[in-house]
């Protein structure tokens, strides 16, 4: 079913040669699944056990329901928001943290595009508007980074508009946290040939299409630039009051179980069981832009 019957292939360098790559085509050239899990310098040749990775997901999934009772009884409030590219994982991510959490109280927030009214708004409001409430934990899947990678990108914002976010950000943020905010920032990064391999999965799998916007299919040509705006953005709005985490997820089970991991590592809720929790990994997850 030709639902993007436009997508043009996509270029890139393998060993210093330019290949093409069409996802419309329905079966993926071999060297591109056979590269996707090692693109981006990921550490690991495999994928973790599904066993293990379930395992260790409902354990985490537990100590989830214990920070929410948690939040409920002492009134703290939580924000996480999730960036990356296209196909970087963030909703997958964000719905196995908040699979078994009180939706009363558990939030997953995903703005479409600003209406007329919003674009009129101080640029930060629609998304303050979202902000938790005492006992709640909100999730944003993508938030007021659009202004730091798709807009300028895309060219939905003037330079002008783009710069102002870099500089002001920090300051909006400390003030979150100076609202006494517990807050997580995630960037979920993934190499080029495994962005390309989720692409293809999802426009040959009709369960996955409406996953496939027309914005993936413009970013699909525009890696680089989204690098150096991904560049920037870590460089300039990592603080010690409200850092960047950034997570390796070519293997969405690694990347689901440590960004769970590194959320309840740092909170002190009651019950806390660290053996459950386990050990982050380092070769999958660090603090700012030096961790790329």
């Amino acid at each position: 079913m030709a639902i993007f019957p436009d997508i043009k292939p996509v270029e890139i360098e393998v060993g210093g040669k330019t290949r093409h790559v069409d996802i419309d085509d329905k079966t993926l050239p071999a060297w591109i699944s056979d590269a996707a899990l090692s693109s981006g310098g990921y550490p690991y040749d495999d994928k973790l056990d599904k066993d293990e990775y379930e395992d260790a997901l409902k354990a985490l999934q537990i100590e989830l329901v214990k920070v929410q009772y948690w939040l409920q009884a002492t009134g703290k409030r939580v924000i996480a928001l999730y960036e990356g590219r296209d196909a970087a994982g963030k909703g997958g991510t964000i719905f196995v943290t908040r699979a078994y959490l009180n939706p009363r109280s558990a939030r997953v927030v995903a703005l479409a595009k600003p209406s007329e009214t919003e674009q009129g708004q101080w640029y930060y409001q629609r998304y303050v508007a979202q902000f938790p409430t005492a006992g709640e934990f909100v999730l944003f899947d993508r938030s007021w980074y659009n202004r730091a990678c798709v807009e300028p990108v895309m060219g939905f914002c003037t330079p002008e508009q783009y710069e102002k976010f870099l500089e002001e950000t920090p300051s909006f943020e400390k003030m979150v946290i100076s609202d006494r905010i517990i807050f997580f920032k995630f960037w979920l990064d993934i190499g080029r040939e495994m962005q390309i391999k989720r692409f293809h999965d999802r426009r040959h799998d009709p369960l996955k299409t409406w996953k496939l916007s027309p914005m993936d299919i413009a970013a699909l040509s525009k890696w680089d630039d989204y690098t150096e705006k991904r560049d920037r953005m870590l460089e300039e709005t990592h603080r010690a009051w409200a850092p960047w985490t950034v997570v390796r997820a070519n293997d969405k089970r690694r990347a689901r179980l440590n960004a769970i991991r590194h959320i309840l590592d740092r909170l002190d809720y009651d019950g806390k069981a660290k053996k459950a929790i386990g050990e982050i990994d380092g070769k999958i997850i660090g603090s700012g832009p030096k961790f790329l």
